[in-house]
């Protein structure tokens, strides 16, 4: 059955029409597996810098796809629920409290006892976002949408992520029309800025993982 969208491209006159590209809420579910993974590895005994380096990647990462969800996800939820209005309006205020917890967690020093209260908070926020997007939101947007807006969407979905930022902006426009007008532009100035600095912002960015330092045994 298809569903009132958010704007996307013709899909054609053929009702079999099938977009190529990946679901939407496959690809969300992959990117979900990804930052729960980041969050297990900020719990690891590992040094600081890669402590650092992982949560430097967290951020961006949440950022990025926060931006994605916020574009195309939540639309569509509002849309196509009976009750997606407020469904929607939660997980957007819940997204906020994210932001600011990861805007707090890498002004933070990895050897500061703030960092691990921060980073057992923020853990457990995403957490409740992947738990809630799993069990509520996904099995109720396969039965509601067809298959081909999905994909439609999910390829609007990736190149959101693409121009979105890459730094936390919780005071930012978190509802269309304007934050598809003024998350490009942060993630412009946030993408310039994570060039000067060598700022990693993906998983692919983070350096090998050293083990902590072993005592040498005694004689």
């Amino acid at each position: 059955m298809s569903v009132p969208l958010p704007p996307l491209p013709p899909a054609g006159d053929d009702e079999d029409y099938r977009p190529g590209g990946r679901s939407m809420l496959e690809l969300l579910a992959e990117e979900h597996d990804q930052i729960v993974a980041l969050c297990a590895e900020l719990a690891e005994d590992v040094g600081p810098e890669r402590r650092s380096q992982v949560a430097e990647v967290l951020t961006a990462t949440v950022a990025r796809h926060l931006s994605g969800e916020e574009q195309y996800l939540y639309p569509t939820v509002r849309s196509a629920l009976p009750d997606g209005g407020p469904l929607a309006d939660r997980e957007i205020a819940a997204d906020t409290d994210t932001l600011r917890t990861l805007r707090e967690l890498v002004h933070v020093r990895p050897t500061e006892p703030r960092f691990a209260a921060l980073a057992d908070e923020v853990t457990g926020q995403l957490r409740r976002h992947a738990s809630t997007a799993s069990t509520a939101i996904f099995p109720a947007l396969r039965s509601a949408a067809s298959d081909a807006d999905l994909i439609r969407l999910g390829n609007r979905v990736e190149i959101a992520e693409e121009a979105a930022p890459t730094r936390p902006h919780p005071d930012a426009p978190a509802t269309p029309p304007w934050n598809r007008v003024v998350e490009p532009a942060l993630g412009v100035v946030d993408k310039v800025r994570d060039a000067v600095s060598g700022r990693p912002t993906y998983v692919e960015d983070l350096t090998p993982p050293t083990s902590p330092a072993t005592p040498p045994a005694a004689p």
